[in-house]
């Protein structure tokens, strides 16, 4: 699976994406956060927080309790505002 991170997230995690296999076990956008959280302080930094953090699949916003079994890509960036 891709894993792509924006902004603040990348900055924390330290690399712009990265492609992973994820376990069987990780099924939503929460539990993938976790298993990311968990590897290194940079990603336990960005996930941290999770109300200043949102998410997407497959190029589609999700809850954080979205599905991720069959996605291909899977977007963590902070909240965004414009005008």
């Amino acid at each position: 699976m891709k894993i792509l991170y924006f902004a603040r997230v990348r900055q924390l995690v330290g690399r712009g994406s990265e492609e992973i296999a994820v376990p069987e076990t990780v099924r939503t956008v929460a539990a993938l956060a976790d298993y990311l959280a968990a590897r290194d302080a940079g990603c336990a930094a960005a996930f941290a927080d999770r109300r200043a953090l949102k998410a997407a699949v497959d190029r589609t916003h999700a809850s954080f309790e979205t599905s991720i079994e069959g996605a291909g890509e899977v977007a963590f960036f902070p909240p965004v505002t414009g005008g």
